[in-house]
This record gives structure tokens, C-alpha cells and sequence, in this order.
């Protein structure tokens, strides 16, 4: 029972720690003026309507048999979610440099306080777009609502500890931080967020489903579209990539304290 209560403080130490952060990283952020913490579901909002506008404009209602709107709603987000929580773990060391000083908190903190931020901006601005789609009647409810959620916040898990990890490189090799951008860019073609699994053909499916991005963002798809909209994905493929990640994003990540200079 002694253990049991060490762990439990021990766990709840770390949750206070991680959203004391939170709320320091929306203050400096977003200011406490204004629209302050409204911005961070704002930003991505803005982003996602103004990509399924130009879209809508450009492009035909239907792609594949599928609304425009909610098949971008459903990549776009996912991939803004990512993108977000890859570039804003590159600076989160530099940011709070600082805060290092304090005994309680350690480097790890401060990456996971942020990814948690942009998990929860981005999560509200995916609801938003969609309760906006639904009344529009673009779109209805979702067919599978806790496929959705584990497709979600899988995709989020995967994200983090994917950010940590090239946050970990770029704490060893300075060059890093230049290739990020790229590598960024190179998950849109990897991730699936602009096209569907069956819209490619069969001889190169399972090539591509090696990659594990594809695979949450079909979970969503399918959360959303219901089976009449063909999708191909395995959770537990998923569930074991993401585990890898986080594992070897923390070590990367706790190896790397002897380089922090604190002045």
C-alpha cells in the first residue's frame, strides 16, 4: 500500500508540474490580454477553414465520392496536428531555459506540457470545425465516435513522441533544426492527410501502410465516414509504433541533460 500511495503522489507531483507549465507556456504565448488563450484553438481553426475554402473553391464538392469539407477537416487537422507538435517541441528547451534552475523541473516537462498544449488547441479546433460542418449539413455526426477518439488522440500519442525524438537529435546535433522543416514537409505525402489508402492502388498499399502516420488518420476516417467508405489501418501496428517513439524520444531526450548549459 506504501508503494502504491508513493507512486500515486509521485504521479500527481508530475501532473502539477506539467500544467503549471501549460498554463506558464499560454501566458507567454497568448498574453492575458485580448483573446489570449482563445488563440490557441484560433490558430489552427484559421488555418483548417482557410485551407477548405481555397479547396472548396478550386476543387469539385466531391472527391471519390466524398464531401470535400470533411475529408480535408479530417486530414488537414491531423496533419497540422503533427506538424505543430514537431516544430514547437524544437524550441521548447530554448524558450525556458530558464525554468532549468528549478530542481522539480526537468527537461521532460517542458516537451510534454507543450505537445499536451497543442494536443488540446488542436482537439477543440477539430471540434469546432466539425460542429460548424454538421450545421452546415456538410457532414453528420460520426458513424463510430470511440474509433474517432482512439484514432485522435493515437495520432496525438504518435505525434509527441515523434517531436521528441527529433527534439533529442536536434539537442545533440545543431543541424537538426534545419532538416526539421524538411522532414515536416516530407509527412505530408507520408501521413495520407490529402488522399485515402484505397485511392491507391493495391500493388502499393501495403508498401505504404509500412509507414505508421497512415494509420490513426485512417481510424479517423473511418470514426467519421463509416464503412461505406472504404479504409485500411491496423491499431495495434499503430499502438506499437507510437510506444517506440515515446520510448525512444524520453531516452533521447534524458541522455541529452549533460548538454544543457544553464547559465
Amino acid at each position: 500500500m506504501n508503494a502504491i500511495k508513493s507512486s500515486v503522489s509521485f504521479f500527481a507531483g508530475q501532473l502539477r508540474i506539467i500544467g503549471a507549465l501549460m498554463m506558464r507556456e499560454l501566458a507567454t504565448r497568448f498574453g492575458r490580454e485580448g483573446l489570449g488563450f482563445l488563440w490557441l484553438i484560433g490558430e489552427p481553426l484559421i488555418f483548417c477553414i482557410g485551407v477548405m475554402i481555397m479547396w472548396s473553391a478550386t476543387k469539385p464538392a466531391y472527391e471519390h465520392g466524398i464531401r470535400i469539407a470533411p475529408f480535408l477537416m479530417t486530414g488537414y487537422m491531423a496533419l497540422l496536428l503533427l506538424r505543430h507538435q514537431i516544430g514547437l517541441s524544437q524550441g521548447a528547451l530554448q524558450a525556458n531555459i530558464g525554468l532549468m534552475h528549478h530542481r522539480q523541473i526537468s527537461v521532460l516537462h517542458l516537451y510534454v506540457a507543450r505537445n499536451l498544449l497543442e494536443i488540446a488547441g488542436t482537439t477543440m479546433a477539430f471540434i469546432v470545425v466539425y460542429i460548424a460542418l454538421i450545421s452546415l449539413r456538410l457532414i453528420g455526426p460520426p458513424h463510430d465516435l470511440l474509433l474517432l477518439y482512439h484514432g485522435w488522440f493515437l495520432l496525438a500519442w504518435m505525434g509527441m513522441g515523434f517531436a521528441l525524438i527529433l527534439a533529442g537529435i536536434a539537442m545533440r546535433y545543431e543541424f537538426m533544426e534545419r532538416v526539421v522543416g524538411l522532414l515536416s514537409y516530407i509527412l505530408i505525402p507520408f501521413s495520407g492527410a490529402f488522399f485515402m489508402v484505397a485511392w491507391l492502388p493495391p500493388a502499393y498499399r501495403d508498401l505504404f501502410l509500412l509507414a505508421p502516420f497512415p494509420h490513426p488518420i485512417e481510424m479517423v476516417r473511418a470514426g467519421v465516414f463509416g464503412e461505406f467508405t472504404p479504409t485500411f489501418y491496423d491499431a495495434s501496428y499503430a499502438l506499437i509504433w507510437s510506444a517506440v517513439f515515446n520510448i525512444i524520444g524520453m531516452a533521447l531526450i534524458y541522455g541529452a541533460r549533460d548538454r544543457i548549459d544553464v547559465e
